[in-house]
């Protein structure tokens, strides 16, 4: 008689599973690159729907046929640069150094978020950390998003650390300062065709039993006959006389932070040409999009109004990023009717 082997149910991969401790992601890994810029930018989530596209993918099936491709809509209205981090490297990894922070330029609402310094010498702390540019490792830029430009109702904007590009450190230093108190748009970042990464907050849903939240069997016969049907039929042996963590049990589920890897951009539009993406009565839970926004092969993490943050790829360097040809884009309501 041979016994019957089966993978175990559910990915341990992610652990713990618990909540996250902030909504707003953070990003811990940037790519390098040569060409000065930010490695990133953030949008909120708006919704779904789909357009009609030339499949541009070499021996592809379908190459150069006109595809249905589903779509996510990212309103994303201009980041502001109001500081630059500068990083030195110890023992115990990259510590900060020091940050500098812009006093001009900034949006009113951002005092809800942290303390702007209102008397603070710019000039000086940047000539003193040119002068320290021999100790600086990395350097990183401070931006804010302006959620009162969307149909997101929030005042209180998020504050993000984003990755810069350039090929030393004094070019890095020199971009940041240069763009120090200004706006940026995610075409000063991102071009149509690109592969980037997502990085979201998932929906939450709640604790979960062990059946929805890592797809474990069903009991059947005489335990669905007692009515614990959805439950581990076995939670570990006498020996180790413990309770393993890999055990699928009840727990938290969503509210992660996830990436998703590889995520075609599209098409980057501004705010002129809303009309074009705008379904009838608006989107689902979301309403109209009213500013630049970023169109996004496929499925993102997280809700509609949840903040998105796309990182320039760190796997993609096969990947063929050509901007594809959009002959259609649906507008038909979303709303059920």
């Amino acid at each position: 008689m041979t016994r019957h082997h089966q993978p175990r149910k559910g990915s341990v991969a992610f652990s713990p599973r618990k909540r996250v401790a902030k909504e707003t992601p953070s990003v811990s890994t940037w790519p390098e690159s040569d060409e000065a810029g930010l490695l990133g930018f953030a949008g909120y989530k708006v919704g779904m729907t789909h357009v009609t596209a030339l499949d541009s993918r070499k021996g592809s099936p379908t190459e150069n046929m006109e595809l249905s491709v589903p779509v996510t809509i990212l309103e994303a209205p201009p980041l502001v640069v109001l500081g630059i981090r500068a990083y030195t490297k110890t023992t115990y990894g990259l510590k900060t150094l020091t940050d500098v922070l812009a006093n001009d330029n900034l949006d009113d609402e951002l005092s809800r978020k942290i303390s702007i310094p209102k008397f603070e010498d710019v000039e000086s702390k940047i000539e003193d950390l040119k002068s320290r540019i021999d100790e600086i490792a990395d350097i990183r830029v401070l931006v804010h998003t302006k959620p009162k430009l969307t149909s997101v109702p929030k005042k209180k904007p998020e504050v993000l650390e984003f990755g810069v590009g350039g090929k030393s450190v004094a070019e890095k230093l020199d971009y940041a300062i240069s763009m120090l108190g200004q706006e940026i748009n995610a075409q000063d970042v991102f071009e149509a065709g690109e592969f980037t990464d997502a990085i979201a907050t998932t929906k939450g849903k709640g604790v979960q039993g062990p059946v929805k939240r890592f797809g474990v069997r069903i009991q059947y016969g005489k335990a669905a006959r007692s009515g614990i049907e959805r439950h581990v039929g076995s939670i570990g042996p006498w020996t180790p006389n413990r309770t393993m963590w890999t055990v699928a049990m009840q727990g938290q589920m969503g509210y992660h932070k996830r990436t998703e890897y590889n995520k075609k951009l599209l098409k980057i539009g501004d705010e002129s040409e809303v009309d074009l993406i705008n379904p009838d009565g608006g989107f689902v839970k979301y309403g109209f999009v009213k500013n630049n926004y970023i169109m996004v092969k496929g499925s993102l993490p997280g809700p509609s109004k949840r903040l998105v943050v796309l990182r320039k790829g760190v796997r993609n360097a096969s990947k063929d990023a050509t901007a594809p040809e959009i002959s259609y884009i649906s507008t038909t309501s979303k709303q059920g009717v």
